[in-house]
This record gives structure tokens, sequence and C-alpha cells, in this order.
């Protein structure tokens, strides 16, 4: 089910709580909720749609991937970064790094392990600081 995009940065800059298999509706509409966002975002975290869970979704390559529960366990190549967010107006500066390691529950709730580079791994960090009541 496609979910209204949250707007209210109290609610956002609160940290999420993590997910489990109880949550997987929620994994589920915020999928659909970014496929029909897809002109103008490329991930979502799950407090983007009112949920404050550790749960987000993004665009690697065409694949829509789901990462629950995500950690960064390793980084490099530090940089600056202009963002924008579908939930905040506007773009702001941001430190970001090249190349991440994430540790995470794919869809099924099985423990996975990635690394990620460019533009990926910048979608990451950033739907990561979300579930962090970052916001950007």
């Amino acid at each position: 089910m496609i979910r209204p995009i949250m707007h209210d940065p109290l609610f956002l800059a609160q940290k999420s709580a993590p997910a489990t298999q109880a949550d997987a509706q929620v994994i589920t509409d915020l999928t659909d909720t970014l496929r029909a966002n897809l002109g103008r975002c490329v991930g979502m975290a799950a407090n983007m749609i009112g949920v404050s869970r550790r749960i987000i979704v993004f665009c690697h390559g065409p694949v829509q991937m789901v990462m629950v529960n995500p950690v960064i366990t390793a980084k490099s190549g530090e940089y600056e970064a202009e963002e924008g967010c579908l939930s905040l107006p506007g773009a702001r500066k941001t430190k970001r790094y090249q190349k991440i390691t994430v540790s995470y529950l794919d869809r099924q709730f099985r423990k996975q392990s990635g690394t990620f580079e460019g533009f990926t791994a910048q979608i990451i960090q950033h739907e990561i600081d979300h579930c962090d009541g970052i916001l950007i």
C-alpha cells in the first residue's frame, strides 16, 4: 500500500526502533511507496511513511533493495555531498563516504553483508541517517 510521506521534522528526528518480522507489512508499504515516487526519490526509510522502524529501501540499479536493521560496519573515502530529501524542503551539505560495508537483514530476515560504492553508498548512508534521527 502506498502511504503518504511524513514531513514532521520532530517525528523524523526520533531514532527508529529495531524492526522485527512483525513489521513485514511495513517493508511492503515502504517498497510500494518508493516505487510510486521513483520520479523524485531513490531511497526511503520507514519513518518517511510514519513508521519508526529501522527499515530502508533504495534503488540499486534497476532493483529495489530492502535492508532491515542496517548498520554500517566499515567506511572509507570521506567527501562532502549536497542532498535533498522527499520529507524535507531544500538541499543540505553533509559528510559521506565513497565506500561502505553494511550488515543487515534482508526481506526474509536473513543475515546479509554487502559493500557498496558511489551513489548507491550515498543513498544507503542518507537512509540510515533517517533511522538514526539525523535530518539531512
